[in-house]
């Protein structure tokens, strides 16, 4: 396969639900070039990728058989999507990920894998606003989870504002993907997490050390989406406005108004297909304004976090970081927020 000139090469490894979306969102992109995905699947999923012009590898040799047994073209293997790719997206099930790093690391290709793996598999933790820097030019950074990226995002734009004194954070959590809750998932049931804190505030300090921030999580029967709900203690007495105002500057906070009906998360997800969002995806944290509430130091506050959805454009520009194509953070998150539509002002409803 031949690179296309001045373009990333980024190969994906794992079409489920984060991959395709991060194969999706590359082609969105004007500076890479999709070289192509790997798997282990002949799947619907697998096909209906081919079906749309992307290049299939075969992730073992049991899939180079498989493959083509369902009438799937192979490109080649693993090795060979490897060697076409400038990056490699990491989007294997947990553990799967941890693997592969030594496969990347021996034909010397910076990779990403998500926030299922270990912070030591990559020894990089990446939120875009927080450690673009450094995360450039390394051999491999960590996209964090859906859960902890959010609180990245929003503990951080209180940070940059000089309001962060310390966050306590509750978490309620989907049971399970949309597409295989047919497989299981909890029914008339919550269920709490057996450990406090749970892993998403100390896994926030990988990306922040200096994060004062506390987790609980609790499992909920539904699938759509995660809900948090925040306690902050600020550093000083301040205002819903001036609270606002450090949330609205992130532009991957989009505050929404439950007054407009958009008050739950069935709601939030149809305004994001109405708006014509690919999956209905919503890749911003969705914080509602109209339930915000300061009373001096203390701030109360509550969003949603599209599990499928937010980390794409974390992924976005931790390719950006790890090929060394653009050193400004401000400047590879507008691009990708352009070509995602985030940010856009019909978008802060």
């Amino acid at each position: 396969m031949t690179k296309e000139p001045n373009k990333i090469s980024v190969g994906v490894v794992g079409a489920g639900v984060i991959g395709r979306r991060v194969v999706g969102a590359v082609r969105l992109q004007p500076d890479m070039a999709l070289a192509g995905v790997a798997d282990v699947a002949a799947d619907w999923r697998i096909a209906m990728l081919a079906k749309d012009g992307v290049r299939l590898f075969a992730a073992s040799s049991q899939a180079s058989q498989t493959l083509p047994d369902a009438g799937l073209d192979v490109a080649g293997s693993l090795e060979d999507l490897i060697a076409a790719s400038d990056v490699i997206v990491d989007c294997t099930p947990k553990g799967i990920g941890a693997k592969n790093a030594d496969i990347y690391r021996s034909a010397g290709k910076p990779f990403i894998v998500q926030g299922g793996e270990k912070h030591d598999v990559a020894g990089h933790s990446f939120v875009a606003e927080a450690t673009y820097g450094s995360a450039f030019g390394r051999d491999a950074t960590r996209v964090v989870s859906c859960n902890t990226t959010s609180i990245v995002r929003t503990l951080g734009a209180l940070k940059r504002a000089g309001l962060l004194k310390k966050a306590r954070g509750t978490l309620m959590r989907r049971a399970t993907d949309p597409w295989e809750s047919h497989l299981g998932g909890i029914m008339n049931t919550l269920v709490p997490e057996p450990t406090i804190p749970s892993h998403q505030g100390p896994d926030a300090r990988h990306v922040d050390p200096e994060l004062d921030v506390v987790t609980i999580a609790i499992k909920v029967p539904e699938t759509l989406a995660h809900l948090h709900s925040w306690y902050v203690e600020l550093t000083r007495p301040a205002t819903k406005e001036e609270v606002l105002d450090a949330f609205a500057a992130s532009p991957r906070i989009l505050l929404i108004d439950g007054d407009s009906g958009l008050s739950a998360l069935n709601s939030v997800k149809e305004a994001m297909a109405m708006e014509g969002r690919p999956n209905a995806d919503l890749y911003e944290v969705a914080l509602w304004s109209n339930i915000l509430a300061v009373d001096g130091t203390e701030l109360c506050y509550n969003y949603m976090v599209d599990n499928q959805a937010i980390v794409i454009p974390e992924t976005i520009d931790a390719i950006r970081a790890l090929a060394s194509s653009e050193e400004q953070p401000e400047v590879s998150m507008r691009l990708t927020n352009k070509a995602l539509a985030i940010g856009a002002d019909e978008l802060r409803l």
